[in-house]
């Protein structure tokens, strides 16, 4: 079976990135895939430390995604690149864990725009061998278009995080099956 794993460079309790990619999550599993969420805001993960060997969840970190045939990557938009939380866990992973591994991207922005966020994205997997898929997914304004089905959403009939704007969840969807479709395609 096709393992596909999201990591969520969020460390909001209330993430849009982490929701997001959940709805992709959900459609890879859709199409067939085993899936795993890594929540990097839940995890014990020390700054990246060169000179030490393994630290805080990091192996069990690393194993997870070498083991998986596509992984879903999603962070927030920080100054225009993506979050500390995720560059730190980037930091700890290398070809290793990304040869031969299809790779999909997602940015959250809260008002700016997303594509140099995706951009750096794009470059740091290039680096490591990762197989980045052609399609990716920025969602500007995502607090008014991503419901995370935490405590602000209470109100909402579903507590399952959505994205309310439809166009929107049919890319992020997309993303999902794609990064399932690339996966097993890297696999045969």
């Amino acid at each position: 079976m096709t393992r596909i794993a999201a990591v969520s460079g969020s460390r909001s309790a209330d993430s849009t990135t982490r929701a997001a990619l959940r709805v992709a999550l959900d459609a890879a599993a859709d199409a067939g895939a085993e899936t795993d969420l890594i929540d990097l805001a839940a995890v014990d993960l020390p700054l990246y430390h060169p000179d030490e060997g393994a630290q805080g969840d990091s192996e069990a970190l690393k194993r997870r995604v070498r083991e998986a045939d596509g992984v879903l990557v999603g962070t927030p938009v920080y100054r225009g690149s993506y979050s500390s939380t995720f560059k730190n866990f980037h930091d700890f992973c290398g070809s290793d864990e990304y040869e031969h591994t299809a790779v999909g991207l997602l940015a959250t922005a809260g008002g700016g725009s997303y594509g140099g966020t995706l951009e750096h994205l794009r470059s740091t997997f290039r680096n490591v061998h990762a197989w980045t898929v052609p399609h990716e997914v920025g969602i500007q304004g995502a607090s008014s278009k991503v419901e995370t089905g935490g405590p602000a959403d209470a109100a909402a009939s579903d507590s399952a995080p959505r994205i309310t704007d439809d166009d929107l969840r049919r890319r992020t969807e997309r993303l999902g099956r794609i990064v399932v479709e690339h996966a097993e395609r890297l696999r045969g």
